[in-house]
């Protein structure tokens, strides 16, 4: 069986926690999409494990798989391997043949692109870790992929091949000096070569290398439980987000058979999780209709600890958008929901769902194509009013029914409109701390 884990908004909405609440059951994780620009955060008895790359899994002890759908920086790979490894774990991370491999040049023009639209309203707010121009070169059949790095001919043709367009791109485009001393090896064809040889020696020694279709579905066939793990959110997929302040891959369940090489009749066999924040809250540019400012945005942002875990920056943070959350229900198939961020919201006096839009004098109850007119929505509220602090600890460990009443009428709100059961429901950071109702691999 499959169980596909996918972000309901704009990303950052805890599926690395769900993953980890849910991974005491599977076999393997896999991840679909994305790259070192996620950013998964698991707490296990106080103990914090922050992951960019390496599926959240591996905490668990479960075999991680990096998808072919997946953009993949050997550098942070190992990095985060070895630092596992040196915290007592043994994790076992297979990487996708096909995936595609994150080069520093791609690096160099993901910021150089970025400083380019600053001045613009077209600026996406990327990490820069390269995740774009990656995708980019796999669209137009110039990449380089995992399975290129264990054949040394193939991989200097390749490199050879692409090095001078880099250069030339650099130089002529984004008047960035190819040559200057901070980042010349990042366009040194043979400097590449060489250290991309020795990603692709270390990935070879260790058997990190696999078919991840075949492998998955060898291990489907075998009666193992699987867990696909998406990174970002809805909104911000290639095809269903505000575009263009968007991702570069899809992280809608879709991405999930396209991203493993598993059937989509497999996928769809099996449960499709959505999870969301008790509020909304997204990073770097686009409209966000819902927005807070001020010292309620601020009390919210430091409560929940709003903070990218792989830049930093602080999230933007508005009251809970029903309409974008109807578009991901539709975009996904949800089987269940898992709400998090509860115990955030507590001890406000009152709180405020988005349950529509208004749009040039017309209600809208989901997302519009447009991002334009996106941004031009003006959302109509519904009140509810706020719960008290608990003993969160102990609300998880007797259930839903512990929860306070009024975080109850809210939760069973959403779940309403959204047509889709709440399976879990987040009220701390920690593994203990989530009610769970459903458990869809039991």
């Amino acid at each position: 069986m499959t169980v596909t884990i996918v972000g309901a908004q704009m990303g950052d909405e805890g599926k690395g926690g769900v993953v980890d609440l849910y991974g005491d059951e599977a076999d393997v994780v896999a991840r679909y999409q994305g790259g070192d620009n996620a950013g998964h955060t698991v707490v296990v008895d106080g103990d914090e494990f922050k992951l960019s790359l390496v599926p959240s899994g591996v905490v668990r002890g479960t075999v991680g798989l990096l998808g072919n759908g997946c953009v993949v920086n050997p550098a942070t790979l190992f990095d985060e391997v070895d630092a596992l490894r040196e915290r007592g774990l043994d994790p076992d991370v297979r990487v996708a043949r096909r995936a595609h491999v994150i080069l520093p040049y791609h690096r160099v023009l993901d910021g150089a692109e970025e400083a380019a639209k600053s001045d613009s309203d077209l600026e996406a707010g990327t990490t820069g870790r390269g995740i774009g121009p990656t995708y980019e070169d796999k669209a137009a059949r110039r990449g380089i992929r995992v399975g290129d790095l264990l054949d040394p001919a193939g991989l200097r043709e390749r490199i050879e091949y692409v090095v001078p367009l880099k250069r030339t791109l650099a130089s002529e485009v984004f008047g960035v000096d190819p040559d200057d001393p901070d980042h010349a090896e990042a366009f040194d064809a043979e400097a590449l070569y060489e250290q991309y040889r020795a990603y692709g020696r270390r990935l070879d020694e260790e058997g990190m290398t696999v078919d991840a279709g075949r492998f998955l579905a060898d291990r489907v066939a075998a009666g193992d439980e699987i867990l696909l793990e998406g990174a970002q959110g809805t909104g911000l997929d290639i095809d269903h987000g505000s575009y263009p302040y968007v991702t570069s891959s899809n992280p809608t369940a879709g991405g999930a058979a396209t991203g493993t090489g598993l059937g989509v009749t497999t996928v769809g066999r099996g449960e499709v999780v959505g999870v969301v924040k008790a509020y909304f809250s997204r990073v770097g540019t686009g409209p966000m209709p819902t927005e807070l400012d001020g010292d309620l945005a601020e009390t919210i942002r430091e409560r929940g600890g709003e903070y990218g875990t792989v830049t930093g920056r602080p999230r933007r943070v508005g009251w809970f958008d029903l309409p974008l959350v109807r578009h991901a229900a539709r975009a996904n198939g949800y089987t269940g929901l898992v709400v998090n961020h509860v115990d955030t919201l507590a001890g406000f006096d009152e709180l405020q769902v988005c349950v529509a839009y208004d749009l040039d004098g017309e209600r809208v109850e989901t997302v519009p194509s447009e991002t334009d007119r996106w941004a031009r929505c003006e959302p109509r509220y519904r009140r509810f009013e706020g719960w008290p602090g608990a003993d969160w600890g102990a609300v998880a460990e007797e259930g839903y029914d512990a929860l306070p009443a009024n975080a109850r009428e809210y939760l069973d709100f959403l779940a309403g409109e959204v047509d889709t059961p709440i399976y879990a429901v987040g009220v701390g950071p920690g593994r203990e701390e989530t009610v769970v109702r459903e458990h869809p691999l039991e």
